[in-house]
């Protein structure tokens, strides 16, 4: 189905990863999904990223510095190396100029980036932005969105009602768009007898914690996911490893979906804020039941579904009890087709991303719209 009204559409990734697979984390498969679907949709898509990336084109203006590490026990997902912050600031510059070259405009910015720049596009230069706020608030942004003007071209959009909340806490008011996955690609699996824990290994993430549980339960475990922070995997991750427990590295999406769909439960472990959590959807999506700590918007995703528990941060004991629980049940090819039948309802990507189209739309057609006012179209997009 071709959309019916045709767009020209840049879109910002983070730059701190290229767009493809094996992707880097949600927030990258997010985006990744993204371009795919506006270009099937028949809009013109451009995107703006770290070099490498897919659907990147020959551009130079749109390809953004991805951070220089020194060493790689020193990278991190969350810091920036020295002197990383001006070459984005000089890279967007250049984009900022490409957006208000008549030949190269464009209706509106699909905005993911994790600085405040772009937000300003719709201050300085009139572009319409639609950012999507997919961490806890950050102060580069947070500065960004308080300078905006109430004409300004701009919206603001959350991955769940708890990321709006952080961020109206600080000022930033947003609409609810809840991340999507393509049930197409995430198929529900068999099953299996071993438990399953995927994502960025970092900290915040905490597979260490899953490790711990898995061994309390007496459970194999297989962990996926890339390497966000070197230091974090050496000192409390790889000394876990062994007797049951494997790591098996970064996958791409078809291998990760039979990974977690061969799995008999799946471990969720943040101990930060989490916005989303796209790990849950996908497990779901599966057919694989989801043992999940009660951190950021997870219990929000997971409230009401089948096949899902919602444990207190931490609480490691009560993390294995739970997963050995649904362990059992998940055998049974009626438990995981509800599982993955509920999972569809409600996160299905094609839902999703035809909501976003409609909110592009909009902005594309709104330059000058006061804040607190809205046209008849945009109160449908908030309803």
């Amino acid at each position: 189905m071709r959309a019916a009204q045709r767009l020209r559409v840049l879109v910002v990734a983070p730059e701190r990863h290229p767009l493809r697979q094996p992707h880097a984390g949600g927030l990258e498969a997010v985006v990744w999904n993204r371009v795919r679907w506006l270009r099937r949709r028949g809009h013109h898509v451009e995107l703006c990223a770290a070099a490498g990336s897919d659907f990147l084109g020959s551009c130079p203006d749109l390809q953004l510095p991805s951070p220089r590490w020194r060493r790689v026990q020193e990278t991190s997902d969350t810091e920036n190396p020295s002197g990383h912050r001006e070459r984005m600031s000089d890279a967007f510059a250049r984009v900022r100029r490409r957006l208000t070259d008549p030949l190269d405009g464009v209706d509106v910015v699909d905005n993911h980036s994790l600085h405040g720049d772009p937000i300003l596009w719709s201050r300085d230069a009139g572009i319409p932005v639609v950012t999507t706020l997919h961490t806890p608030p950050l102060p580069d942004m947070v500065n960004a969105a308080r300078s905006l003007p109430p004409a300004a071209p701009h919206r603001f959009l959350a991955v769940s009602q708890y990321t709006a909340r952080s961020w109206s806490d600080e000022g930033v008011d947003a609409f609810v768009f809840p991340n999507g996955v393509d049930s197409s690609e995430w198929r529900r699996g068999r099953g299996g007898e071993q438990w399953v824990w995927f994502g960025r290994i970092v900290p915040e993430k905490a597979p260490h914690l899953a490790i711990r549980a898995a061994r309390l339960a007496g459970a194999r475990l297989r962990i996926a996911g890339r390497i966000g922070d070197p230091r974090y995997f050496a000192s409390e991750v790889e000394p876990l490893l062994g007797d049951g427990v494997e790591y098996v590295g970064p996958l791409r999406q078809p291998e990760l979906c039979d990974l977690v769909g061969a799995s008999s439960v799946a471990l969720v472990t943040p101990v930060w804020s989490e916005p989303f959590g796209l790990v849950l959807a996908e497990a779901l999506m599966t057919g694989t039941p989801v043992v999940a700590f009660d951190a950021g918007g997870a219990s929000e995703v997971l409230a009401g579904l089948p096949g899902c528990t919602v444990v207190p941060a931490r609480d490691v004991r009560a993390l294995a009890e739970a997963a050995a629980s649904l362990a059992a049940r998940s055998a049974s090819p009626v438990f995981r087709d509800r599982v993955r039948a509920a999972a569809s309802a409600r996160h299905s990507l094609a839902h999703r991303q035809r909501e976003v189209e409609r909110v592009l739309t909009v902005a594309a057609h709104s330059r000058a719209a006061e804040v607190g006012t809205r046209t008849p179209d945009e109160a449908a997009v908030g309803a």
